[in-house]
C-alpha cells in the first residue's frame, strides 16, 4: 500500500482520516490542532514581538537592542546593589562606632554582624574551614571550644587580623619542632613519646610511663608539664583527644618526627575593618567562642546561641 492509499484511509473506529504514518500496526490519525492551542500559540508570537520592542533582546553587531523602556540587567543590578548599600548604611555607621561589648549586647547590631560575617566567611574562610566551620584535617574546627590561641572575641579578632605564621610582621608565631629530622630525638625515643602522648587522653597517672621524662625535657616548655597546652604559644592540649591532624599512632609519629607549621593567612588590609569585625562576631557565635574577660556585663548573646535570639 502506498502513502496515498494511507492518506485516504479512514479509521474505522474514529472515522478520522489517517496521516499515512504507521508504527507496528498503530496508525496516526490526522486530527487538527485544538483551536485553543492555536490561539495561545499566536498570542505568544505577538507577545514575543512586543517583548523585542520593549526590552533588550534582539542581537545586533554592537550588542543588542536596548528596548523602548531602556531596561538592562546591569541597571537592575545597580539599583539592587544601591538598595542593599542603603539598608546596610542604616546599621554600618552604628556598627563602625560600636565596641565588641556593645555589639554583643545590641540585638540589631549582633544580627547585622553575624549576617555580614556569615557572608564573608563563605567567601574567604569556607575553603579551609568548611561552610559550617567544622574544619578538616589540618584546619581547626571553629564550632568546638578547643582553641590554640584563645576563643575570646579579642583573640579571634587578633588571629583574623594578623594570621598565624603569616607574612604579616605582627603575626602569631609558634613552632612544632621536627624532632626526627633535626636529630633532637632518636627513633626509639620518638616511638616511646608517641605511646606516651596516646596514653595522655586516658585516665590515670602517667608519670611512670617511659615517655614521661622525654616529654618533660622536650615538650613541657610549650605544652605544659600537664600536657594541657599553652595558648601563649599556640600549643594544643594533648589530653582531650582532639586532634588537628589526626590522633592515630602513625600521624602522631609523623607530627613529632617532621613537625608542623600550618599557616593562617592575615586579613588586615585585605578585608576592610568592618568585615573583619563581622567575621570575628560570626566565628565567636558558632559555638566555641568564650566570654571576654574585659566585659563589664555578660553578653546578651552567648557563644553558640541561636543568632535569631530564640
Amino acid at each position: 500500500m502506498n502513502n496515498d492509499d494511507h492518506k485516504n484511509e479512514i479509521d474505522q473506529i474514529s472515522g478520522v482520516e489517517t496521516t499515512g504514518h504507521e508504527w507496528d500496526g498503530l496508525k496516526e490519525l490526522n486530527n487538527p490542532t485544538p483551536r485553543w492551542w492555536l490561539w495561545v500559540f499566536y498570542i505568544t508570537i505577538i507577545w514575543s514581538v512586543g517583548y523585542w520592542v520593549v526590552y533588550p533582546a534582539w542581537p545586533t553587531i554592537s550588542g543588542s537592542t536596548k528596548g523602548v523602556v531602556g531596561w538592562t540587567q546591569f541597571e537592575k543590578l545597580k539599583r539592587e546593589q544601591a538598595e542593599i548599600v542603603q539598608r546596610q548604611g542604616q546599621y554600618l555607621e552604628k556598627f563602625h562606632q560600636a565596641s565588641f561589648d556593645q555589639i554583643m549586647n545590641d540585638p540589631e547590631l549582633y544580627a547585622f554582624a553575624t549576617a555580614g560575617g556569615a557572608s564573608a566567611f563563605k567567601d574567604n574562610c569556607a575553603t579551609c574551614h568548611g561552610t559550617g566551620g567544622a574544619g578538616g584535617n589540618g584546619y581547626p574546627n571553629l564550632n568546638d571550644d578547643d582553641w590554640l590561641w584563645g576563643g575570646r572575641i579579642e583573640d579571634i579578632y587578633q588571629t583574623l587580623d594578623f594570621g598565624i605564621r603569616s607574612p604579616h610582621e605582627d603575626t602569631r608565631v609558634s613552632l612544632m619542632p621536627s624532632f626526627g629530622v633535626d636529630g633532637l630525638l632518636k627513633r626509639d625515643q620518638i616511638t616511646t613519646l608517641v605511646d606516651y602522648v596516646l596514653a595522655l587522653a586516658k585516665p590515670g597517672d602517667h608519670a611512670a610511663h617511659p615517655g614521661h621524662t622525654i616529654f618533660q625535657e622536650k615538650c613541657a616548655s610549650c605544652h605544659g608539664p600537664d600536657a594541657k597546652g599553652n595558648r601563649e604559644f599556640g600549643a594544643p592540649n594533648l589530653t582531650d583527644a582532639i586532634w588537628l591532624y589526626g590522633g592515630t599512632r602513625d600521624v602522631i609519629y609523623k607530627t613529632i618526627f617532621y613537625g608542623r607549621s600550618g599557616v593562617m593567612p592575615y586579613w588586615k588590609g585585605r578585608l576592610d575593618e568592618d568585615t573583619i569585625r563581622q567575621l570575628t562576631v560570626y566565628i565567636h557565635s558558632l559555638g566555641g567562642g568564650e566570654e571576654s574577660e574585659t566585659s563589664d556585663e555578660p553578653a546578651l548573646y552567648g557563644p553558640g546561641q541561636d543568632r535569631t535570639g530564640q
